[in-house]
């Protein structure tokens, strides 16, 4: 009997790959005021700053004392963290398929890094909360329920209050099981539909106790608890990035198409009292 050549039949579409909704290093969570031009790793910004200034009493026809001195309160954001994606796809592998590995390659890189950006910067905030701005500790993490859920953002939100944060621009990154809990509460449903005229930034799912509510998988947490669902304002942390390089070329020993990008980026968080967290496990 002949033997019959069944050949592989390479589909039209590549199956992208699940993603996470990169929240943390958007524009309403942390702010790209001290970005300007990055040049190389190992660059810094100096953020400069102004001190308290007194107010004393004025009495009439009485000399005011010598002016005050005011002090400079510099910060330093330095561009430390360094990434990199390389990748090569064979001649004939582009040759027997009917879509563009390359483009969906290069895509898939630039989310790479971004994820893990991503979970630089949330990782940063957490460590820079104050220890007066948080609900619950790593060893009594608070357990939430769908009772009192939205009850815990009221409370955040009080902590920002209380350190005198900007009311309008609060954000909070909570993790999908905390999304779920509230919205099996009628307040969230009621007042958590994001307004028409605004445009819904990544990780979006609605708004409750004066923040903008987001949702990510990056939330940091340790093996599945202790969830540090962060609350602040864009002015809190400061983010500075650039790809500094991408390069194509062919390898000498080979035939087909190799990329490599540098991703150099690097935060700092300028003010700490805009930030506020709850340590949480789930219910």
């Amino acid at each position: 009997m002949a033997l019959t050549f069944i050949p592989t039949v390479w589909a039209a579409r590549l199956l992208s790959a699940l993603e996470k909704a990169l929240v943390y290093g958007q524009a309403n969570v942390c702010n790209r005021d001290y970005e300007g031009e990055v040049r190389s790793a190992g660059n810094t910004v100096k953020i400069a700053s102004v001190g308290e200034v007194t107010v004393g009493d004025y009495v009439k026809d009485t000399d005011i004392g010598d002016p005050e001195t005011l002090t400079d309160e510099a910060q330093t954001l330095n561009i430390d963290q360094q990434k990199y994606f390389h990748f090569y796809v064979d001649s004939v592998d582009r040759a027997q398929q009917n879509v563009n590995v390359l483009d969906e390659a290069m895509r898939r890189s630039a989310w790479e890094l971004r994820d893990v950006a991503d979970g630089y910067l949330a990782s940063l905030m957490d460590a820079a909360v104050p220890a007066g701005n948080k609900i619950g500790t790593v060893a009594t993490p608070e357990v939430p329920t769908k009772d009192d859920a939205y009850e815990y953002l009221v409370d955040l939100s009080v902590l920002l209050d209380e350190a005198d944060v900007p009311i309008d621009g609060r954000f909070c990154v909570v993790p999908a099981w905390f999304h779920g809990l509230l919205l099996k509460d009628d307040r969230f449903i009621n007042a958590g539909t994001m307004r028409s005229d605004r445009v819904l930034a990544n990780g979006a799912v609605g708004e409750a106790a004066g923040f903008s509510i987001l949702k990510s998988n990056n939330v940091p947490n340790t093996a599945g608890e202790k969830f540090k669902i962060i609350a602040g304002h864009y002015i809190a942390t400061s983010y500075v990035e650039q790809v500094l390089d991408v390069q194509t070329y062919r390898p000498e020993q080979r035939f087909g198409d190799a990329v490599k990008g540098l991703h150099v980026y690097g935060a700092k968080v300028v003010r700490p009292s805009a930030l506020a967290c709850l340590i949480a496990n789930k219910s």
